[in-house]
């Protein structure tokens, strides 16, 4: 086979590759829109329906940096955070300015991705100088930081403006008929309720379209060489800030989104421990883990699986944590266990074989 053969095989082996992810989002939708359309899904379920396209892409995101770049952070709740808070003051303060709900909407996805990407290039400008459990500790502080100093912001509106202060309320010196949007440790009320579960899909398909074509590009290649050897890509004239600031700053974009998705399905948002502190990091990076570090189908269906779970076993009340964390076991052990993994590697061979026979 001569080198433009090889090169076409890899691009339709790639092309169908990314059919099938797009493929298994779209079937999956459908699905469940008929499923609610029919009335066989509850309203705790749906409910849930937003909550797996922001977790779906995050875990999508965060696997931008450990999967492919290679470089463990902690501090993915940080972005979703920016993201969220960014674009939360923006719909908000744009209500009367801008009366479409939707055309608002769109310019608050652009915002809180922007915003959660120049934090992005802040944090990763001296923090990917750093590797391995370094970095992930930095990346955890800066994370936490971002909650903290959300924490601590008052911004107002009224007939002058915006204003700003980090003091209290009272220091903002408004008019009486001012508008409080942001309040500090008590956060955001009355962000419209714009996210929805079929805007949550099409995030979805942005984010993979985004991803797997910066993997399979010139960029991605690189990145790649980046993560396997560093001295090696070097040496060859790679740029390794460039493209490690590259990946870290997509990633932190795409967890934005997620934020702004997760902000326009409440009704209040607050910079609390649970939103936006280490511990949704560290679940977010379960996702990526169970589902396989670099396997971007594989990040989805964990993401998808653990976040159902929970809510799934309620019934069980006593037992649900337990039988949560027995299930957490047996995926780690299914996912990484070598003997597992050449044992489905030999039924995948065998089975490709009696295609090609038939």
């Amino acid at each position: 086979m001569d080198k433009s053969n090889r090169t076409n095989f890899r691009l339709s082996k790639t092309l169908k590759s990314n059919i099938i992810t797009y493929g298994l989002v779209i079937v999956a939708f459908i699905i469940v829109q008929m499923l609610v359309n029919a009335g066989q899904v509850s309203s705790l379920m749906k409910g849930l329906l937003v909550p797996l396209c922001i977790y779906t892409i995050l875990a999508i995101s965060l696997n931008l940096t450990v999967g492919i770049l290679g470089e463990l952070s902690l501090g993915h709740a940080g972005f979703m955070c920016v993201g969220a808070f960014s674009s939360a003051i923006f719909s908000i303060s744009m209500l009367e300015t801008i009366p479409n709900a939707g055309f608002r909407f769109f310019l608050a996805i652009l915002i809180g991705a922007a915003s959660a990407a120049v934090a992005g290039i802040i944090v990763g400008i001296p923090v990917l100088r750093l590797r391995g459990d370094y970095l992930a500790i930095v990346t955890l502080a800066f994370g936490e930081i971002i909650k903290n100093v959300v924490n601590v912001i008052f911004i107002g509106k009224d007939s002058n403006g915006l204003h700003f202060s980090m003091k209290n309320a009272m220091a903002l010196n408004m008019e009486k008929d001012g508008k409080m949007i942001l309040n500090g440790a008590q956060g955001i009320t009355g962000t419209p309720k714009n996210a929805t579960f079929l805007i949550g899909v099409l995030l979805i398909l942005v984010t993979l379209f985004i991803v797997l074509n910066l993997i399979h590009s010139r960029s991605g290649r690189a990145i790649m060489s980046v993560r396997d050897n560093r001295i090696a890509a070097e040496s060859i004239g790679i740029n390794i800030t460039k493209y490690k600031l590259m990946a870290f700053t997509i990633s932190a974009s795409l967890a934005g989104v997620a934020g702004v998705l997760y902000s326009h399905n409440l009704s209040s948002l607050t910079a609390t421990q649970k939103n936006f502190g280490y511990n949704q990091s560290i679940m977010i990076l379960v996702f990526v883990v169970l589902g396989g570090i670099g396997n971007i189908r594989g990040s989805m269906i964990a993401a998808v699986i653990l976040t159902l779970l929970p809510e799934l076993l309620r019934g069980l009340n006593t037992y649900r944590m337990l039988i949560y964390a027995i299930i957490l076991i047996f995926m780690m052990i299914f996912n990484w266990s070598p003997k597992l993994i050449d044992l489905r590697k030999r039924i995948f061979h065998k089975s490709r074989t009696e295609r090609e026979r038939v």
